[in-house]
């Protein structure tokens, strides 16, 4: 769909300089998803490997982010051994709808209530990030972080148009549970993609 260089603004890697690569498609369907227009991959351009890699390798940073829409929906084996061959960390932001392919420095795992996670994402997941909309929302996380791994780093991130509804919420839940941390969205606070 898209690709951009920019300033990773949620979770683990917050801060950090990151070549976004943005791939249509999506069945997940969240009610408040941000890029709905990602959804229909067909209205996308298609774009080659090579064209992406040379893409990301000119920005400089050395940390690309597969996102979308939902990128598991695709075999990434050959886009992640493309970028990898030139030096680059692989990243993925996914619902863990399905299955992952290819090769992974850091996987963002973010659970939906659209769509059921594929088992397979738990021991894969470096990083645990829910979005937090409805106060049933602690709970249901909850679920998740006993499944991923000891390492996994536990954030909760509220939804963009309900933030100062639920970041209250949050504070207060992390303060009773340590084990979680925070995540915004600081890119939307900084005006960029």
């Amino acid at each position: 769909m898209e690709d951009f260089y920019t300033i990773q603004g949620e979770g683990f890697y917050q801060g950090h300089a990151a070549y976004f690569i943005r791939l249509g498609g999506c069945d997940v369907g969240c009610v408040w998803c941000d890029v709905k227009e990602s959804w229909d991959a067909s209205v996308h351009p298609s774009v080659s490997v090579a064209e992406m890699v040379s893409r990301a390798k000119i920005s400089r940073s050395n940390i690309v982010v597969i996102t979308g829409g939902e990128p598991a929906m695709y075999d990434l084996t050959e886009l992640t051994a493309t970028l990898k061959t030139e030096g680059l960390r692989t990243h993925i932001e996914t619902s863990g709808a399905y299955p992952l392919t290819g090769k992974w420095d850091w996987v963002c795992f973010s659970p939906k209530k659209f769509k059921a996670p594929d088992p397979s994402i738990y021991p894969l997941a470096d990083e645990l990030k829910v979005v937090v909309y409805n106060k049933s929302d602690f709970q249901w996380a909850e679920e998740f972080s006993g499944k991923v791994k000891p390492s996994c780093k536990l954030y909760f991130q509220p939804e963009w148009s309900k933030e100062k509804e639920m970041l209250p919420l949050i504070i207060d839940y992390i303060k009773a549970n340590p084990n979680w941390r925070m995540s915004l969205q600081v890119h939307k606070y900084m005006n960029i993609p």
